[in-house]
């Protein structure tokens, strides 16, 4: 399944803060129903991403009926993108 999403980039805090996108709802009821075919455990779910030229692997992490991706440090540094940036990033699961 590969999809482009586009939103604004947000902090949550857990143990360290980190940044992502939220896949929207519509997308992410797709994902959840390829979720046991592709999931490694916890729900999470292995992607490659791009954002402008930058690609990157990392997984979806399941949050209130929407997945959220991670956008890594070394993206962020790349692409020059920070909290509050509007993005597009192109996503292939598996």
């Amino acid at each position: 399944m590969k999809f482009t999403v586009t939103g604004a980039i947000f902090e949550w805090r857990g143990p360290a803060p980190f940044l992502f996108v939220a896949i929207p709802e519509s997308v992410s009821r797709d994902i959840k129903a390829l979720s046991q075919l592709v999931s490694y455990g916890w729900g999470v779910i292995p992607v490659t991403a791009k954002l402008g030229e930058t690609t990157w692997t990392t997984s979806l992490f399941p949050k209130k009926g929407q997945y959220l991706i991670p956008v890594k440090v070394l993206v962020q540094k790349a692409e020059q993108v920070t909290a509050g940036d509007i993005v597009e990033i192109e996503v292939t699961i598996g």
